[in-house]
């Protein structure tokens, strides 16, 4: 008899059932969704932008949070791999109106969705939908609160290999608001266990969590320091929304200590690259001429996105048929 994983995340296998962290997942299990996106890249450059890998499954994004570029993304790499796909606004659903988090569980459930997108503005909400829909369901978290965002993390993964090739050989820079950053504790994750040579944090002291020194990285409160021999600068978006109290001056003097300027980028590797989870904040994050530059990968990672979402369905799924399949023979 198989054991039951601790991870929640695996199925009995120990295969991606679902998505909701990058923490705790093998390094197998990160490049295999590497690999696979690998493979789905080159469909953006077909004239037929489809594969028949989801026909007949039912996505639903349920996102309690606004999103414009990660919800959309979401939705071509499901309708590419030729999933119907239903977009589904929580703030004007029936959860507004008194129904449970639960309820609508069981009755997207009852209409024979497969995968349940999920955003939701508190941590941990994916792994408790995780742990409550019916076991043909899959979940990937499409950001929790300030927990965890790992498909963007993916995607960053996937574009700095594409750049810059073995992390082992790479020196890293995240840069900004750390503290209310999701993307930044799951990028952390995964360049711990790919491997990375080191992984610098940068950040002022009143946007930088204490326990993430506990993480294996290096902290810098002084950005020209911390970018000596970089070979890639992840910038991050300042989330005021998340913000409580005077925590920043003014955007003027973070820009002054913390804006990625041409300046600046010329204190990195030569060939160092740029990246922004996005969306930017030009001339408070980064200056116009440098998100725009020949050293900014910033649009690729939206179209890398794409690819790994499309990875992440599919590996998902497929974990969920092969489960369903040994039941059916056993």
């Amino acid at each position: 008899m198989i054991n039951k994983p601790a991870n929640i995340q695996l199925d009995e296998h120990g295969r991606l059932k679902h998505f909701l962290s990058i923490e705790g997942l093998s390094r197998e299990i990160i490049n295999q969704i590497l690999d696979t996106a690998a493979g789905f890249a080159g469909v953006n450059d077909k004239a037929i932008k489809k594969v028949p890998l989801l026909r007949g499954k039912t996505v639903a994004n349920l996102f309690f949070e606004t999103s414009t570029r990660t919800r959309t993304t979401f939705e071509l790499a499901a309708k590419r791999l030729s999933a119907d796909v239903l977009n589904i606004n929580m703030n004007t659903s029936s959860t507004s109106k008194g129904e449970t988090l639960l309820d609508t569980l069981r009755n997207l459930e009852a209409m024979q969705c497969d995968m349940f997108v999920v955003r939701h503005q508190d941590s941990g909400a994916a792994h408790f939908i995780a742990e409550n829909v019916a076991p043909h369901v899959n979940i990937i978290n499409a950001g929790d609160g300030r927990h965890s965002h790992p498909t963007q993390a993916m995607l960053d993964m996937f574009t700095i290999r594409h750049f810059k090739g073995d992390f082992e050989k790479l020196r890293i820079a995240i840069v900004g608001d750390i503290s209310h950053s999701r993307v930044a504790r799951s990028q952390v994750h995964a360049l711990s266990t790919l491997g990375a040579r080191e992984i610098r944090l940068v950040s002022p002291k009143t946007l930088l969590p204490a326990e993430m020194a506990s993480f294996g990285v290096e902290v810098f409160h002084d950005f020209d320091a911390a970018l000596d021999g970089v070979d890639v600068i992840i910038m991050l978006r300042l989330q005021k929304e998340r913000m409580r109290g005077a925590l920043l001056p003014s955007a003027d003097e973070y820009y002054a200590r913390y804006g990625l300027t041409t300046e600046r980028l010329a204190l990195a590797a030569d060939d160092a690259i740029v990246m922004h989870p996005g969306p930017t904040n030009r001339g408070v994050e980064i200056e116009g001429i440098v998100a725009d530059g020949h050293r900014s990968v910033i649009l690729q990672q939206v179209t890398f996105g794409i690819a790994v979402r499309m990875a992440v369905m599919s590996i998902a799924i497929s974990a969920t048929e092969q489960s369903s399949a040994r039941s059916s023979h056993s």
